[in-house]
């Protein structure tokens, strides 16, 4: 008996490794923009029910990748990998499908409970969509005390989005008691990834001095690097604050955006 259960042992680490070998195989492949290699190894692997085959055949079928695009099929094989709990596929499937409507009808109350069970697996963007859903009453009863929450479950994560919105709630107090330097806070991690509204944003709150001094210099530094990342406003608020500088600040606050940006936001003020 001992002897049986070891060798269905091996059979099974034999076969498990196998099938990452091809597993791996496909996603070699899929990175080189071979999609029809991609395709063949991954296709039997979810067909025995690999979730993350299922859910990567989803995103081929939803892209066209390697196959014509087809909204039905992709949600097939989402619907598969969703249901076994595979956390992409459940953000796709309520993204993908039941937000924007491919493939189906649209239905909030559908993405939500799909972004539900990807937020509650750690999966950010679902965390983060599932927030926008609560600030805007889409799918469920408008909560910002729950959105705040969700939003703060993705901006932990680095999701320089959920940074910026939950920075905007500490701004305007909503579903979270009013703080400037909290907002600040929030504002300057997405600042530091690049997000150009956040940028925009930490900008106005050096130039109104909420959260932080008043600081010309650094608030024409934010605004000429959210206006460098196609941020219009921050273009504009820049001019409007360089009259109110000496040229040598100015020349000061452009040399700072510029040594910002060079050293990928990791220098960035005085």
């Amino acid at each position: 008996m001992k002897q049986i259960t070891l060798a269905i042992a091996f059979l099974m680490a034999l076969t498990t490794s196998v099938l990452a070998q091809d597993y791996g195989k496909g996603f070699d492949a899929y990175q080189a923009g071979d999609y029809a290699t991609a395709l063949q190894e991954w296709r039997p692997l979810a067909e025995q029910g690999d979730a993350q085959a299922q859910s990567n055949l989803g995103a081929m079928y939803g892209f066209g990748k390697g196959v014509l695009q087809d909204d039905a099929e992709a949600v097939k094989w989402y619907r598969m990998a969703a249901e076994q709990g595979n956390a992409s596929a459940q953000f796709n499937l309520g993204f993908f499908m039941y937000y924007t409507g491919n493939g189906f009808l649209q239905d909030y109350e559908e993405a939500a409970k799909w972004y539900r069970k990807a937020a509650d697996q750690g999966h950010a963007k679902a965390q983060y969509n599932l927030a926008l859903m609560y600030e805007n009453g889409e799918g469920v009863l408008k909560d910002d005390a729950e959105a705040a929450k969700w939003y703060r479950k993705a901006a932990d994560q680095g999701l320089a989005q959920a940074q910026f919105n939950l920075g905007v709630m500490y701004g305007n107090g909503k579903g979270v008691l009013q703080d400037d330097a909290e907002a600040v806070k929030w504002y300057r991690m997405a600042a530091e990834q690049g997000y150009a509204k956040a940028q925009f944003n930490l900008g106005n709150m050096y130039a109104n001095g909420e959260g932080v001094l008043k600081d010309n210099i650094m608030a024409h530094m934010w605004y000429n690097i959210g206006s460098a990342n196609g941020n219009d406003l921050g273009g504009k608020n820049r001019d409007k604050r360089a009259k109110e500088m000496t040229s040598e600040d100015i020349s000061k606050a452009t040399a700072l955006a510029r040594e910002c940006m060079s050293s990928n936001y990791q220098k960035c003020g005085y």
